[in-house]
């Protein structure tokens, strides 16, 4: 008979994890699916400056300053989600209140437009 005891503890054993090249590159599709959209919404908002009358130059500010803020804030989630899987640290990337802050932007900046539109006096 055996002298060791029946249930010994386990010991980890340290492997390196492989990060796959398409972490990095879904990083990449979402800062840039991120800054298409604050292309299309700048160029709502350099349309309204050039088409537009003076509470369209109020709006394209609006829409600007928006679009603006998005980028700011896509570039500072590409560069944190890629500091976390180069240093290959667990924890969910996913993005639970940009697009819903990003929403209420856009619906305030809308809201703004219209506003602004109808009270207008002529």
């Amino acid at each position: 008979m055996s002298t060791q005891p029946l249930l010994q503890p386990q010991k980890r054993i340290a492997l390196p994890t492989r990060v796959e090249p398409k972490v990095f590159f879904a990083n990449e599709r979402t800062f840039l699916s991120w800054l298409q959209f604050t292309v299309v919404l700048g160029g709502l908002g350099l349309g309204l400056l050039n088409f537009g009358d003076k509470i369209g130059k109020i709006s394209a500010a609006i829409f600007t300053f928006v679009a603006m803020a998005i980028m700011l804030y896509a570039l500072s989630i590409y560069h944190w989600r890629a500091t976390k899987i180069r240093k290959r640290e667990s924890g969910p990337y996913d993005d639970r209140y940009g697009p819903t802050v990003l929403c209420i932007f856009l619906v305030g900046a809308v809201i703004t437009n219209f506003i602004l539109r109808f009270t207008e006096k002529n």
